[in-house]
């Protein structure tokens, strides 16, 4: 049972992504800085770590579902759809298997395109001019997606090192 703070952080995370769907550059940041923060908050509030490590995996996925809606109309449609199958592959992995190396090894490429491509469209006013931004910048752009997602896929995933504890002394249910 959820006491009704947690219960509060676990809607705003159908909440926030659903925002996606009518204001994606703020929505999908908000929804970034949400994931990060949940797990210490949940975790400090008492949640077992299992009952969150579902939860967090199960919104992220509906968070994926809500950028694929919102990524089918742009000019990037195709690599999200391609970003959405590879992801999905890798959630499927990790709740048949329990191995969080799925995660690894099917990276979350989706929430930064997303990112960066909100950002284009909210700075440039359409989603032409964004295409054309992310066409002139499209190897920068992904140097920038592939470096931040591998190193963050593989310290949550691999190395397994809780960087609310290295970088403040604190995690969640410590």
């Amino acid at each position: 049972m959820l006491t009704p703070l947690q219960g509060f952080i676990v809607l705003l995370k159908i909440i926030v992504p659903s925002l996606m769907l009518w204001f994606p550059f703020p929505a999908v940041w908000a929804n970034y800085v949400l994931d990060v923060l949940d797990g210490d908050i949940l975790l400090e509030l008492g949640m077992e770590e299992s009952l969150y490590q579902t939860i967090d995996k199960v919104a992220d996925y509906f968070s994926y579902i809500i950028m694929l809606i919102v990524g089918l109309r742009w000019r990037i449609k195709l690599i999200v759809v391609v970003l959405f199958i590879y992801r999905t592959i890798g959630q499927a992995l990790y709740f048949l298997t329990n191995n969080e190396l799925m995660f690894f090894y099917f990276q979350n490429f989706l929430e930064p395109l997303m990112m960066i491509y909100a950002l284009l469209v909210f700075k440039r006013g359409s989603d032409l001019e964004a295409f054309k931004t992310y066409k002139k910048h499209i190897i920068l752009i992904w140097i920038i997606i592939l470096a931040y997602k591998i190193w963050n896929e593989w310290y949550l995933h691999f190395a397994n090192i809780d960087l609310s504890t290295f970088f403040f002394g604190v995690t969640g249910g410590g």
